[in-house]
């Protein structure tokens, strides 16, 4: 189970961009503002855990749909109108499709920005700093959650075929259904970019969600949809940049999912030419992959799960998870996806303090996936935390990821010198004061000493 690692060499990060590369037309987004100033664990305050139970997506306001599934629960949030989300009855694993439920459900508020009182400023560049990190707001809010590009150079797939096939009238249309539905009921956490000269190919990121191991982490997938689709499901490939996040996400890129047909399944758990969508694989990544415990994704750790030991096991995973989601943060930021540069510099330049204090939160020994709207829940009265060396590994490589936060601009994660103590006349003349006193003190003692010695003699 343990995780591949690999050490990310340094690099010089790609310039930030502030602007789009095209006009978008704004869209009207309601923005949640939340509070992010205390992230510490106060050992007072444990106990207060939310009262509905710690919700893998409980940035969703409204609108959570929990299902039971053999015995345990799955939360499934930002799901949007219409799509059907399948879930596992079989009781072999938490992530395979089943029959399919139609849910009707809206889109929630985003949360685009942290709120300006959690956002420390110097004196002298506040307003500088203010503005960029508006404009960075502005970019995201107005970046379309489905758009079409020109070409995917970089696309995984891209030698997989040519942009001059010719393609089934039945292939065409159910691509084209794809991109209609994508491009109306997206949910605010997932992005997706089709292809104009290869329909075929497809890229989408999704935002890790609140109160799991990925927060505020890019996910990046690439999509390309076969000559027989859709009587077979897409190939999708995950950029892993080389580290194995996910029981499902393989480092070589492979998404173990029923829905694609890379894990075993009955006829209903797979994929339904007639019913199955392209949004229905994306929210079933997001919702069932990128979960609050990934470690019990794996076949045969489900029946642990509740158990002391399988959630001893779990706990560890998951730190290991946030820790392998810190260095795709940045490898995503060194090494942005083709049309996505812009997208991931102006993210990670707005969640940066956000990432920041829910790192400093870990260190004091909040547990991992804590940080639930601004403030550690679900803390139960023991004394669950974040293991010892979770705590000095989140350390150690937080300097890397404040390093490329500052690279990015975010003048405010920039450690500023100490200043050296003042010394001054007074200050000097009070020392050497107490020291001739010390002396002194020490002179009387031992001629005491020896009068006492002379007396018994």
């Amino acid at each position: 189970m343990d995780p591949d690692v690999v050490e990310i060499s340094p690099s010089p990060p790609p310039h930030l961009l502030a602007s789009t590369s095209r006009t978008r037309k704004p869209r009207k987004v309601n923005l949640e503002v939340i509070d992010v100033e205390q992230y510490h664990v106060d050992k007072m305050s444990k106990g207060k855990a939310i009262q509905d139970g710690h919700n893998p997506f409980s940035h969703v306001a409204n609108g959570v749909i929990p299902m039971d599934v053999d015995g345990y629960t799955v939360v499934l949030n930002d799901i949007p109108t219409g799509v059907q989300v399948a879930i596992s009855t079989n009781g072999s694993n938490p992530f395979l499709a089943t029959p399919c439920t139609t849910v009707q459900h809206q889109t929630p508020n985003v949360v685009m920005e942290p709120s300006p009182s959690s956002r420390p400023v110097t004196s002298d560049a506040s307003a500088s700093s203010e503005a960029v990190t508006s404009a960075q707001a502005n970019f995201l809010r107005d970046f379309k959650r489905f758009d079409t590009v020109d070409d995917f150079s970089d696309h995984h797939y891209a030698s997989k075929g040519k942009a001059s096939k010719q393609h089934s009238k039945t292939w065409l249309k159910k691509v084209q259904e794809d991109w209609k539905i994508l491009e109306k009921d997206l949910p605010e956490t997932i992005f997706v970019r089709a292809c104009e000269s290869r329909m075929d190919l497809m890229r989408a990121v999704i935002i890790g969600a609140e109160g799991t191991p990925y927060h505020d982490g890019l996910f990046f997938f690439d999509i390309q949809f076969p000559d027989t689709y859709p009587s077979v499901p897409p190939k999708v490939h995950y950029h892993s940049g080389g580290l194995r996040i996910n029981p499902n996400l393989y480092n070589c890129g492979k998404v173990c999912l029923s829905l694609l047909g890379t894990w075993t399944g009955n006829k209903r758990e797979k994929w339904l030419p007639q019913e199955s969508t392209m949004l229905q694989l994306l929210v079933s990544i997001q919702a069932l992959i990128l979960n609050q415990k990934p470690y019990f994704n794996e076949p045969g750790y489900e029946a642990t799960k509740g158990t002391t030991s399988g959630e001893a096991h779990s706990n560890v995973y998951s730190e290991n998870v946030f820790i392998l989601s810190l260095k795709t943060m940045v490898y995503s930021m060194r090494k942005p996806p083709k049309h996505f540069e812009e997208f991931v510099l102006s993210h990670y330049f707005v969640k940066a303090l956000d990432i920041v204090k829910a790192c400093n939160a870990y260190k004091d020994g909040a547990p991992v996936g804590s940080i639930v709207k601004g403030s550690v829940q679900g803390i139960e009265e023991t004394n669950q935390s974040g293991s010892r060396k979770f705590r000095t590994d989140v350390a150690a490589f937080m300097k890397t990821v404040v390093g490329e936060f500052v690279k990015l601009g975010v003048k405010e994660l920039e450690e500023k010198p100490k200043p050296p103590p003042v010394v001054n006349a007074n200050t000097e003349s009070n020392t050497a004061k107490r020291k001739r006193s010390r002396s002194s003190s020490v002179k009387e003692f031992l001629a005491n000493i020896g009068r006492c010695v002379f007396q018994l003699d």
